[in-house]
């Protein structure tokens, strides 16, 4: 049986990640300190052999006992206010974090997939954004611990596989959403969702003009677990190219939430990326993938999960600052 590590199991992506990966036949292994993620997530899989968990932060050195087959690397805050309550820790688990891991795969032989993200392309002035684009983005500027550190991330995984000829692999992951989101972690579906499920206004940001592209997280998943099983070593974008301004879709989630709210305007937050689109074209013609999931049906299974979620679920969201929540 092959066994592979995930870091940042109990998040929203990583969740998803353990549950493919058992359906897949492998041991896996969770990691996760839990500063974002949530137990919840994972809890259907403590009850298998086939799963462990180690509540354990990867910016500290990592040891797994016996042989490792494959790592994926998705510890990470990946939320505006997440990453910008904790941008220390971010840094850290971008840059220790990842030299940590690749050493461990070194020193298994293990292969390394890390999440990176469609933010090492900053605001982008190229459209859409292909993989060959180095990025527009603000190093010092607040939303540049997270754009820094997933920058650094692709950086020190490439000098390993080309110094060490470790096998790697880089995913840039663009707007995924999908049920085990969390309501108050200030990305745009959340957001949104959660003012119309407590009758709260609708906020956008700028006119509302920026745009942004939904994928949902199986099409997500299914792409990540490709391109980790390809041979290719170089950054590929996994996401959906389908590209929505922010009032359109806002327009979207009143019809599907049928909330009787105004939509207000509010400034646009500093280095707030005014388009967002993957160029999948390697995607396609290297792995043989593309998203699959209609928008309409994705956001259809996401607002069923949201509305499931318990009455205290949802008043634990209503007082988070949500200024940031067009950014992702």
């Amino acid at each position: 049986m092959k066994k592979v590590l995930i870091t940042g199991a109990a998040g929203f992506l990583g969740s998803h990640l353990c549950d493919k990966f058992i359906k897949e036949g492998f041991k896996v292994i969770g990691m996760d300190n839990l500063i974002t993620g949530d137990l919840k997530n994972i809890e259907h899989l403590f009850k298998l052999d086939t799963f462990e968990f180690y509540h354990h932060d990867v910016s500290k050195f990592v040891h797994i006992p016996g042989d490792l087959d494959y790592i994926l690397h998705f510890a990470s805050p990946a939320s505006p206010i997440d990453y910008l309550k904790i941008p220390i820790q971010t840094l850290k688990v971008g840059s220790l974090g990842t030299h940590n891991l690749l050493g461990l795969a070194k020193a298994k032989g293990a292969r390394l997939l890390i999440a990176s993200t469609s933010e090492v392309y900053g605001d982008p002035l190229v459209h859409p954004q292909t993989e060959e684009y180095y990025g527009n983005v603000n190093t010092i500027g607040p939303r540049g611990v997270y754009d820094e550190a997933k920058r650094f991330q692709e950086s020190m995984t490439m000098a390993y596989h080309r110094f060490h000829g470790l096998e790697t692999r880089i995913v840039r992951i663009f707007n995924t959403y999908g049920p085990r989101m969390r309501l108050n972690d200030g990305r745009v579906i959340p957001a949104f969702i959660g003012q119309a499920l407590r009758g709260e206004d609708l906020t956008v940001f700028g006119d509302g003009s920026q745009t942004r592209s939904f994928c949902y997280v199986d099409d997500q998943i299914e792409g990540i677990y490709s391109l980790l099983m390809s041979d290719y070593v170089e950054p590929v974008n996994i996401g959906n190219p389908y590209e929505i301004s922010i009032l359109d879709f806002v327009q979207e989630i009143i019809k599907l939430t049928g909330t009787q709210q105004k939509i207000i305007f509010k400034p646009l937050p500093k280095d707030d990326p005014m388009q967002r689109q993957p160029d999948i074209t390697k995607a396609k013609t290297i792995l043989g993938w593309e998203p699959k999931v209609d928008r309409k049906e994705g956001m259809r299974l996401t607002y069923d999960y949201f509305k499931s979620l318990s009455e205290n679920e949802l008043k634990k969201s209503e007082h988070k600052d949500f200024t940031s929540h067009n950014r992702k």
